[in-house]
C-alpha cells in the first residue's frame, strides 16, 4: 500500500493470508467458513458409519461361535480364511475410520488439518480407495464362502452360524459404502484443492 499525500492506494495486488509455513493458502482462506464446516460434517457423518458397521461387522463374525454349540466339529470363523479374511479387513477400516473421525473432529473445530493440508487431502483420498478395495474384496469373499456352505450340511446343521455370518457381511458391506461415499468427498476436495491452487498460482 503506497501513500500518495495523505491518500492511502490501494495494493495493485490482493494480500493472501497464510497460516501455515508448509503450506500453499488453506482452503479455508478461499472457502467460506460455513461451507467448508458443512462439508467437513457430512465428511464426518460416513465416517462415523464406515467405522460403526465395519466394526459390527468384526464383532458379529468374531462372536459366531457363540451363536451354537460347543460340539468339536461345530464350524468356527476361524476354520475358515475367507471369514479370517472378513475380520481383519473390517478391523483394519474400523481404526482407520477412528482416526479419520479424530482428524475429521480436529479440522472442525481448529480450522486447520492434522498434516499440511496438501498432504492431508491426498492422505485421505488415497487411503479411502484402498479401504474401500479392501473391505469390497473381504465381502465377495466371504459371500462366496457363505454361498458355498448354503450347499453342504453346514448351514442345515448349524443354522445359526451361517445366519450371524450372513450379518456380518451385511454390515461389512454397508461399510463398504461408507467408505465409498467418503472416498468420493475425498476425491471432491482434492479436485477443489487443484483448482485453487492453480487460481492462487497467479498471484505468485
Amino acid at each position: 500500500m503506497v501513500r500518495n499525500g495523505s491518500v492511502e492506494s490501494p495494493s495493485p495486488r490482493p494480500r493472501i493470508h497464510q497460516t501455515h509455513p508448509h503450506d500453499t493458502p488453506l482452503f479455508q482462506s478461499t472457502v467460506s467458513q460455513s461451507n467448508l464446516r458443512r462439508f467437513n460434517y457430512w465428511i464426518l457423518v460416513f465416517r462415523l458409519s464406515a467405522f460403526c458397521f465395519s466394526l459390527s461387522s468384526a464383532v458379529f463374525m468374531l462372536t459366531t461361535n457363540a451363536a451354537h454349540d460347543d460340539a468339536v466339529d461345530s464350524p468356527r470363523w476361524y476354520h475358515f480364511g475367507a471369514f479370517r479374511f472378513v475380520i481383519a479387513a473390517n478391523s483394519i477400516v474400523a481404526l482407520y475410520s477412528l482416526f479419520e473421525i479424530g482428524a475429521s473432529v480436529w479440522e472442525i473445530y481448529s480450522g486447520c488439518t492434522v498434516f499440511p493440508e496438501f498432504s492431508q487431502v491426498w492422505f485421505d483420498f488415497g487411503h479411502d480407495q484402498v479401504f474401500a478395495y479392501l473391505l469390497l474384496s473381504a465381502g465377495s469373499t466371504g459371500t462366496e464362502l457363505a454361498r458355498q456352505l448354503r450347499g453342504v450340511d453346514t448351514c442345515r446343521v448349524h443354522n445359526a452360524f451361517c445366519i450371524q455370518s450372513d450379518i456380518a457381511l451385511s454390515l461389512g458391506f454397508v461399510g463398504f459404502l461408507s467408505v465409498l461415499v467418503s472416498s468420493l468427498l475425498s476425491g471432491y476436495r482434492v479436485e477443489i484443492k487443484a483448482q485453487l491452487d492453480k487460481m492462487l498460482a497467479q498471484f505468485v
